[in-house]
């Protein structure tokens, strides 16, 4: 399963330099999903992560732990970022599904959008925090 550490590599290392290597990491039309996006085709999660790139100041992937069975793993990963001059990270996980060729078919992303970052904006993040706590009292 060489194509597993080709695709955790490219992740850690993703700039706006490597992007284009996606091409060699997933098939054209795989599906892809995380809290705000869902689409079929590469084509679409490239533009993704070039927007990534514009938005964002120094986004990067560190995996921590992986799970395989088969053609299916599971990504235990942060991802940093500096948005408004404030350190960012979000802690998640992807399930992906490779192909006979190794190209990543299916890619979802796991994350909870509500504690990760709308908790961390200063506004929503109050209002976040205190229905928070009225659920638990």
């Amino acid at each position: 399963m060489n194509h597993l550490p080709r695709l955790l590599s490219w992740f850690e290392q993703l700039s706006p330099q490597t992007l284009g290597q996606i091409t060699e990491l997933y098939h054209p039309q795989c599906y892809f999903k995380d809290p705000f996006n869902e689409f079929y085709e590469r084509k679409s999660l490239e533009k993704l992560f070039a927007d990534m790139f514009e938005k964002l100041e120094k986004p990067c992937f560190v995996i921590s732990e992986t799970l395989s069975e088969g053609h299916s793993t599971f990504i235990v990963w942060q991802f940093h970022f500096v948005l408004r001059q404030r350190n960012v990270q979000i802690n998640g996980s992807s399930h992906v599904k490779f192909d006979e060729q190794g190209l990543v078919t299916f890619h979802r992303d796991y994350w909870d959008a509500a504690e990760e970052l709308y908790e961390k904006l200063p506004v929503i993040g109050f209002v976040m925090k205190q229905l928070k706590k009225l659920n638990h009292a």
